[in-house]
């Protein structure tokens, strides 16, 4: 049994072994910390190289984005290349850009300078990329609504197609841009409710704030009034308009008389349009027509409603005044009525009349 415990637990290193074994070990480190050396160096030079780089380059994108906003703010209000200039709009536009343009650089400085590590340390990529490649494809598959709205408005806001201050119709909802966002866009309706919509889910966008608007007032006037002398008035009406303030910035255009809209036995359509700034064009036309009524007055034209006015027709002689007169129509009055009952009435036992001979004699 001795002897069984013996040959079973492992020998002591002697002295001499363990001499060996430390000089083996401190050749093989001899032999390899010029390596290990170089690869730490070669590890931290890119480390730096890369945090340095990535503080450059995101800095650079700062600078710029304020520089951006710097100069929205100075042309704030101003039309530009048919565009109503928003600094508010400008700015967010520019802040989701720099963000966007921030993490493309962080993810692409960093990521590289990761796999350059790698590298030095002798470790192989290929596995690494196989397993980030599927699983990319599995939060691909997993998160693919979050990379659609998110894909959505990148390219969104890199093509402009509305921002701050924008009135759009984008399907499911519509109203007022309030917040632009690389997921969610905020909308403020009509009657003061927010709504929160994905980008993703916008399919077609009308934007009513770009380029611009057309105002259209159609006038209606009796067919016997003098068309030049109203053409006239309009045009001047839309002169003295346009030279006043706030309208004279919100009209980009005259006004313009296009001709007779229509024409019917009982009245005449004049259409008036002129080209207004986006987003101005309810205001104009009320203004519009509020000139054209008081140059009308002035100029003593008439304007007829909207439905023509008719004479009352002549319905002819009544059938009934030829079988009885009026009065046999209103009925019988209450003394006629009590003086004498319908004959299937009884009132009562008769009396003879001391004028009525008696028959019976």
């Amino acid at each position: 049994m001795s002897w069984f415990l013996a040959a079973a637990s492992p020998a002591a290193p002697t002295l001499r072994e363990a001499q060996d074994n430390a000089s083996q070990a401190a050749g093989w480190v001899e032999e390899n910390w010029a390596a290990w050396l170089a690869a730490g160096l070669r590890i931290l030079l890119i480390v730096a190289i890369a945090f340095a780089l990535r503080t450059v380059v995101r800095r650079t994108i700062t600078q710029f984005i304020a520089r951006m906003n710097r100069g929205s703010r100075a042309t704030e209000g101003l039309p530009l290349r048919g565009l109503l200039v928003n600094a508010e709009r400008r700015r967010q536009r520019s802040e989701a850009i720099g963000s966007v343009l921030r993490s493309v650089t962080s993810f692409v400085i960093l990521g590289t300078a990761a796999l350059t590590v790698l590298s030095v340390l002798n470790i192989n990529l290929a596995p690494l990329l196989a397993s980030a490649g599927v699983a990319g494809i599995a939060l691909g598959f997993g998160a693919r609504n979050l990379v659609t709205d998110f894909l959505s408005g990148v390219f969104m806001i890199l093509e402009d197609q509305y921002g701050v201050g924008d009135v759009i119709d984008a399907g499911v909802a519509t109203g007022e841009v309030i917040e632009v966002g690389l997921r969610v866009t905020k909308l403020r309706g009509d009657e003061g409710e927010i709504w929160y919509v994905r980008n993703g889910e916008i399919k077609r966008i009308g934007n009513k704030s770009q380029g611009w608007a057309t105002a259209v007032v159609d006038v209606q006037l009796r067919p016997d009034e003098d068309l030049e002398k109203a053409r006239r008035a309009i045009t001047e009406a839309g002169e003295r308009m346009a030279a006043g303030e706030p309208w004279s910035e919100r009209l980009w255009g005259p006004v313009e008389v296009l001709g007779l809209e229509s024409v019917t036995l009982d009245s005449v359509v004049i259409r008036t349009q002129a080209r207004t700034m986006p987003g101005k064009r309810l205001g104009v036309e009320r203004e519009l027509r509020w000139r054209i009524k008081q140059a009308f007055d002035d100029a003593g034209i008439r304007i007829v409603g909207g439905q023509p006015e008719r004479q009352p027709e002549d319905p002819g002689p009544d059938p009934l005044a030829t079988v009885a007169p009026p009065s046999a129509l209103a009925g019988p009055s209450p003394q006629t009525e009590r003086a004498s009952p319908l004959p299937h009435q009884s009132t009562g036992p008769t009396v003879p009349s001391q004028h009525t001979p008696n028959l019976a004699k």
